[in-house]
């Protein structure tokens, strides 16, 4: 057989789909298995959201649509970028892909040449140093510490910086630790990227899920400068809990949307037409539903960090956004815990789901091999239930 590709070889599977897909066998198979692993809402689409995409199969608005995606969706992301950033996006500048991920490829694509250098922070979302050694990049991390809610500034970049450097990658709120950058600590980075004329790729997937009077502020925002050299990631799958449905959108300046967009027409074509058509609804319609998502996640987050907090040898960040905590586990980490040997995160996290049937994801998927990741995007009872069972077997304080 002939030799696959190298670059295909040498991409890593994501850690926490395959930690949900064994957890999901488990409970197949009978095993009362409690999940903090997957990173997805645990509330059912809206209502109107649903209704919209079935009077879109009904209306027979199933073919195809323009690479960008319609001009009627555009227009609305145009309208939520203006009222909810006071950010000024014309259509063409707007580009519709199948997901958050896919918008974050498709801005990579467009932007990066071999060998270019991309910036961003440790603990990382699991697929940006995938993404960008896809792209042609070469990824560049900094380790953020725990004490300063896992963000960097201008003088950690000045650090890494190289001729090489191309682009940051900057994600608030934050996946995985929930930590969100205030106006000051954004205005620190827009300056120092304009300054290197260096891009800023702002992935805001989390946008509405902040906490503690928190507000979020893209970095777009700032001024013009940095305005023209950020590309904007957003979509529909967090706030409005459609994971499924596949929408995710940029906005850039309209040299790089223009590039993104005749590169998608030539690899996937459009988004889907029938998730384009309930994505107006979400965006224009009733935003009730997502006021209540809110709210739960709130009482959740305080609920899990609480009982986090309480167990022998473990400490957690309470964060301020997202749906996720990182949970130290370093005092474990070279001990036996009945009777396994903890040598990582990845020792720690199959520990809990083999012994007390409690899946997470182990920080060495994020970088961070001291931390194991929590989502709190579930049931309250399955949080007491599972927190109680972690605790259990690491023992009472």
């Amino acid at each position: 057989m002939p030799s696959l590709s190298k670059k295909g070889l040498s991409i890593e599977p994501s850690v926490t789909l395959a930690i949900d897909a064994k957890a999901k066998a488990m409970i197949s198979s009978g095993e009362n298995v409690i999940s903090f692993s997957i990173g997805e809402p645990d509330f059912n689409t809206p209502k109107n959201i649903r209704e919209a995409g079935i009077e879109a199969i009904e209306m027979g608005i199933t073919k195809y649509t323009p690479a960008s995606g319609t001009l009627e969706l555009r227009k609305s992301i145009c309208k939520k970028f203006k009222d909810d950033n006071n950010l000024d996006y014309s259509p063409s500048q707007i580009v519709v892909s199948n997901g958050g991920k896919h918008s974050i490829y498709n801005a990579l694509m467009a932007i990066l040449n071999p060998l270019d250098e991309v910036i961003f922070s440790i603990p990382y979302w699991v697929s940006y140093p995938e993404l960008v050694s896809i792209a042609g990049g070469t990824p560049v991390m900094i380790k953020t510490k725990e004490e300063n809610g896992f963000k960097f500034n201008s003088e950690d970049l000045d650090k890494v910086k190289s001729d090489r450097t191309k682009a940051i990658i900057i994600n608030s709120p934050n996946n995985p630790t929930g930590s969100v950058y205030t106006k000051e600590e954004l205005l620190d980075i827009a300056n120092w990227a304009v300054k290197n004329d260096v891009f800023v790729i702002s992935d805001e997937l989390y946008e509405k899920l902040v906490y503690d009077g928190e507000e979020h502020i893209s970095i777009a925002s700032l001024n013009d400068e940095i305005k023209n050299l950020t590309i904007v990631i957003n979509g529909m799958s967090k706030a409005y809990s459609m994971t499924g449905w596949r929408i995710g959108y940029a906005a850039a300046n309209q040299d790089i949307a223009t590039i993104m967009a005749n590169l998608q027409s030539h690899t996937t074509s459009n988004p889907c037409s029938i998730s384009q058509y309930a994505s107006v609804e979400g965006l224009t319609g009733p935003q009730d539903s997502l006021i209540d998502m809110k709210m739960e996640f709130n009482n959740r987050r305080l609920k899990m960090t609480k009982l986090v907090n309480e167990i022998k040898g473990i400490t957690c960040n309470i964060p301020k956004g997202a749906f996720y905590i990182m949970m130290n586990c370093s005092q474990y980490i070279g001990k036996e815990v009945a009777g396994v040997k903890i040598n990582s995160s990845v020792d720690f996290s199959d520990m809990l789901l083999e012994k007390c049937k409690v899946a997470v994801v182990p920080g060495l998927a994020f970088g961070d091999d001291n931390y194991v990741r929590l989502s709190y995007a579930t049931s309250m009872e399955n949080i007491e239930e599972g927190i109680k069972r972690i605790k259990n077997l690491l023992g009472e304080k």
